[in-house]
């Protein structure tokens, strides 16, 4: 069975100009499919943090093209690229950036209330699936400030979760947590990929955390150097 294309970088360069022209990302080629669970790695400075806000459709100054769901996405306006994320893309980072005042809930929420596409009914029972899916239905009402870091990293995931993106993509997600919360996030990521098809891309510096990954694509000095 031919796997559905969800991701495709064909030949991405990018420079920085500050405080002289360097090139850090060179002819960077691959795909990602669908249900694919796939991390970047590399030292500081090898560029997968570059590539990852590049794949994100937030960095523009590039060259190349970056297909998402079979669409170009290289050239589009701004506003374009705000609503294919919104719409398309899930974000999870090192730091949960939950608000603390809110309810695991309601911070779930906040995507899908932006988006506007369903009823704020809808958009609680949608959220409190999510939470179902990661565990913390138990923990929906507790304000965010009072869950531990695997749970609060868990709930930033299903925050990412909630408009049904395409493609998760991480930013270190696991880098603020001690190990074993890192299972924890690390078993939720493997879950969703494999038990509901949902594509994950995620940089981290966490060798254990990519070994367990479905795909790993290293970078050095711009160059991918293992199986792309």
């Amino acid at each position: 069975m031919q796997q559905e294309i969800i991701l495709q970088a064909d030949r991405i360069g990018k420079y920085f100009y500050d405080p002289e022209k360097f090139k850090v990302l060179n002819d960077i080629s691959f795909t990602v499919n669908k249900g694919e669970f796939v991390t970047l790695v590399g030292k500081s400075g090898s560029g997968k943090s570059t590539l990852l806000y590049i794949l994100s459709t937030m960095d523009t100054d590039y060259q190349g093209g970056l297909s998402i769901d079979g669409d170009l996405v290289t050239g589009r306006k701004q506003n374009a690229l705000a609503a294919l994320r919104n719409e398309k893309i899930g974000f999870v980072f090192q730091f949960h950036y939950l608000l603390n005042e809110f309810s695991c809930l309601k911070n779930v929420m906040i995507p899908a209330l932006r988006l506007g596409r369903y009823s704020k009914e809808e958009i609680e029972e949608r959220a409190y699936q999510k939470l179902r899916m990661l565990g913390l239905e138990e923990q929906a009402l507790k304000p965010a400030s009072k869950l531990s870091g695997g749970q609060q990293q868990r709930i930033a995931i299903a925050r990412a979760l909630i408009n049904d993106p395409l493609i998760i993509m991480g930013d270190e997600p696991t880098g603020n947590l001690d190990s074993r919360n890192t299972d924890t996030v690390f078993e939720a990521f493997q879950e969703l990929a494999h038990e509901y098809g949902q594509t994950i891309i995620a940089v981290t510096h966490d060798n254990d955390f990519a070994a367990k990954s479905d795909r790993i694509i290293e970078m050095m000095d711009g160059h991918i150097i293992s199986p792309q």
